[in-house]
């Protein structure tokens, strides 16, 4: 099964399947019945890509109920670290961050659900991130925490000097001031 647990309920890492051959590769990125053979009954609405320089941060990152959003990230060119942030109240790893680096070569892939704040370094000179989302894009739902908090300690793998943030990164609250109306559902 190419979704695989990780130590945070409900957030997944996806290793498709690549044949390689000396044409180069083919691989499904994602499939919607290889997904609900494996319990994830997500329909995606929005794809969103990105590109960024080596150093950039982005996050973290989420959007309140009703209009939060489910991702499942991956890297097209380059190579990132990827964190999620469990924020959802009675969880019993409320607060615990994860990492993984994805890359272009490694294929893999995370789904991050609703509840979760998410982030991630650009660790190679260049990194291009697409990502599909359950939901559509609310200005008004948008929610942060400060990439740098203390409590979440998060090892981004870029030296705090060249890290390269947005004005809006910057301004975000600390985990304990953030706004959050996610709950742990078992």
């Amino acid at each position: 099964m190419p979704f695989i647990k990780t130590d945070i309920h409900d957030l997944l890492i996806f290793e498709p399947v690549v044949h390689n051959d000396s044409r180069g590769y083919f691989f499904e990125s994602y499939n919607e019945r290889t997904a609900m053979d494996a319990g994830v009954n997500i329909k995606f609405l929005q794809d969103n890509q990105a590109r960024s320089v080596y150093g950039v941060v982005r996050g973290l990152h989420y959007q309140l109920d009703p209009h939060a959003q489910t991702k499942f990230v991956r890297v097209l060119s380059g190579a990132i670290l990827d964190v999620a942030v469990d924020i959802r109240k009675g969880s019993p790893t409320f607060g615990k961050s994860f990492s993984i680096e994805l890359t272009a070569e490694n294929k893999r892939q995370l789904l991050i659900p609703h509840g979760f704040a998410h982030g991630y370094a650009v660790l190679s000179e260049t990194a291009e991130v697409f990502y599909k989302c359950d939901g559509f894009y609310d200005k008004n739902s948008e929610g942060g925490i400060a990439h740098n908090d203390p409590v979440l300690n998060i090892d981004w793998k870029i030296p705090a000097d060249k890290r390269i943030i947005s004005d809006k990164d910057l301004h975000q609250p600390l985990f304990t001031d953030c706004r959050n109306n996610f709950v742990y559902k078992g």
